[in-house]
């Protein structure tokens, strides 16, 4: 069957999108996380219903809607902090409720406006944190300032910042911080939550290009919430359209004025610019 989109529907709801071969080769690569008929409810009102999408090793994913649609509760099933009422949500092939190999994932929280306050903390110790994978006698054998941590710190374009208090950095500083964090470790996936909260236009743009030479210099698979249309339709590959039901699944410039007044609730007009500078 096909959607509206130009999607062949498989059972069980999942959809084969664009089946040109490029498209057609890219689906061999595998699911890094998968929902299938998810379902989630908190005290019996739905926020997710009968969601099925996948990321696959590589993409740029983009998970767009309006506050209150379901994005926030689709990452905590997809990092385990919450287990569906129905279907299922899987993480490298497995239950994301019982996945454990969590140095294979990243993520950067929505907000960093609490992170500091009253937190002594340099940025370095902070970065260093992400590389903790539970208690080792002989890491105090270890000399400190690791060089994957300060390579984190450059790529993050914070290693001037290395001896700062974290309290002492403004939103987008911190920010930056804890994608050194996320990313120290050299995770697979990527997961961030609103990771422009607070951050101001310039701060916007330089994370923006930071996450997309992740995925595209650096082959990291990234999920990104987000309620930035423009972000979304600059750097990501794929796009989710969800406001608690899946609008749209697929390439972002494929995302329709329609699609977006579904997802909104009113009328929105879409222009593009591509790379040659053309409108369409």
């Amino acid at each position: 069957m096909t959607s509206e989109n130009g999607a062949t529907s498989e059972p069980g709801g999942q959809a084969t999108l664009w089946q040109d071969a490029s498209i057609a080769e890219a689906d061999l690569r595998p699911a890094v996380c998968e929902f299938t008929d998810t379902w989630y409810s908190y005290g019996g009102e739905p926020a997710v219903e009968d969601v099925s999408f996948r990321i696959r090793q590589g993409d740029f994913a983009a998970v767009l809607g309006p506050n209150g649609s379901g994005k926030t509760t689709l990452l905590r099933l997809a990092i385990g902090l919450l287990k569906p009422a129905r279907g299922k949500v899987e993480l490298f092939g497995e239950s994301s409720s019982r996945f454990r190999d969590w140095s294979r994932v990243g993520y950067v929280p929505q907000r960093v406006e609490g992170l500091g306050l009253r937190f002594p903390a340099t940025v370095e110790e902070i970065v260093e944190h992400g590389l903790y994978r539970g208690f080792d006698p002989l890491a105090i054998f270890r000399r400190h300032g690791r060089s994957e941590v300060l390579e984190a710190m450059e790529f993050a374009g914070i290693a001037h910042l290395r001896s700062r208090p974290i309290e002492s950095l403004s939103v987008g500083q911190r920010q930056r911080a804890l994608i050194a964090r996320a990313i120290v470790g050299q995770p697979e996936l990527l997961f961030l939550d609103e990771p422009v909260s607070g951050v101001d236009a310039a701060g916007r743009d330089r994370f923006h290009e930071l996450i997309a030479s992740l995925n595209k210099d650096h082959g990291m698979t990234v999920f990104m919430i987000s309620h930035d249309i423009g972000a979304v339709m600059q750097g990501a590959t794929v796009c989710a359209c969800v406001n608690r039901t899946m609008v749209f699944h697929g390439p972002p410039h494929h995302v329709t004025g329609e699609h977006l007044a579904e997802l909104y609730g009113f009328p929105v007009d879409v222009l593009l610019h591509d790379a040659m500078h053309e409108h369409r």
